[in-house]
This record gives C-alpha cells, structure tokens and sequence, in this order.
C-alpha cells in the first residue's frame, strides 16, 4: 500500500502554549479533521468571573489523516512536532477518541456555575455540612457567609456543592 494511500488514523500534534484553537482553525481550514476537546474553565478577571473554554490536554491535538499527511503538518504556524511513540507517530484509537467525547458530553451536563447569593454546602473539611451564602467569588475559592455561625469563611471551590 502507498504512504499516500494509507488509511486515515488518528495523531497527535504539540502545539505552541495557547495555540491550539488557531492550529486547530488552520488545520480545518486546510481539510483535516481535527478534534481539539474543550472544557469550561472559570477565569477571574479584575472585575468580574467569566466561564472560558480551555483545552482539555493543553498545547496537544488531535487529527486523523493519514502518515504521509502528517509528516507535512510542522510547517503550520503553530504546531511544533508530532507526537511519537517508539520511533514512530503515536497512533490514538478510535475508541479512545469517543471516550474522551463521551466524557466531555457527560462533564458538560455537570458543570456547575456558582454566582453570588447561590447557597452551597461544606462537603469537608471541619465545617462539613454547614451551609452557607456566596459573597464572592475567587479563582480557586469562594468566599461564604455563614449566618448560622456568624462568620464569613473563604472556601475551596471543589470542598463545596450547591444547595
């Protein structure tokens, strides 16, 4: 079988930090399929919070082209190098592709956005089980009014569920 001609698989590409939905763009824009996994990712700004979609594995993409393809894709501003594993590129499987598809699709339906005001619950730690009000919102913690104890305690975001 041709190089050329050789079935269509799926790669990986390390791309310049924070550079990959332009690689991913560019990479479309030239007919390759391509599968950058996205997830939200909230990111303090000095006035507000805001919900960004990040990648999942940063500087790393997916694409599915065939081997003789591939060798080419270096010369995409952007894209570093191939991924290789044992002297040869890393081939991803199909199944792994959809798992991490599936899980995305199931994160997404769990993603859970905090505003002020929300009532969330102290899921560890000493406090556990005590709730509390959201009085503001940081990067990595949430700041939370405890009216029951009449004081106000800065949090993790991942020691707490919403009410």
């Amino acid at each position: 079988m041709d190089n050329k001609q050789s079935p269509e698989k799926w790669h990986v590409l390390y791309t310049a930090p924070r550079a990959e939905k332009q690689v991913d763009k560019r990479l479309q824009q030239q007919g390759i399929q391509t599968f950058l996994p996205l997830h939200l990712s909230p990111r303090r700004w000095s006035d507000r919070v805001k919900w960004v979609e990040m990648p999942l594995f940063p500087s790393y993409i997916f694409v599915q082209t065939t081997e003789y393809i591939l060798r080419s894709l270096p010369t995409v501003p952007g894209v570093v190098r191939i991924v290789f594993y044992n002297n040869r590129p890393a081939l991803i499987k199909n199944s792994e592709i959809k798992a991490i598809r599936t899980f995305l699709e199931q994160a997404r339906e769990k993603e859970l956005q905090y505003t002020v005001d929300d009532e969330v619950l102290i899921a560890c730690g000493p406090l556990k089980n005590i709730s509390g009000k959201i009085t503001k919102i940081g990067k990595r913690f949430l700041v939370l009014h405890m009216e029951e104890l009449g004081i106000t305690v800065s949090v993790k975001i991942d020691q707490i569920i919403k009410k």
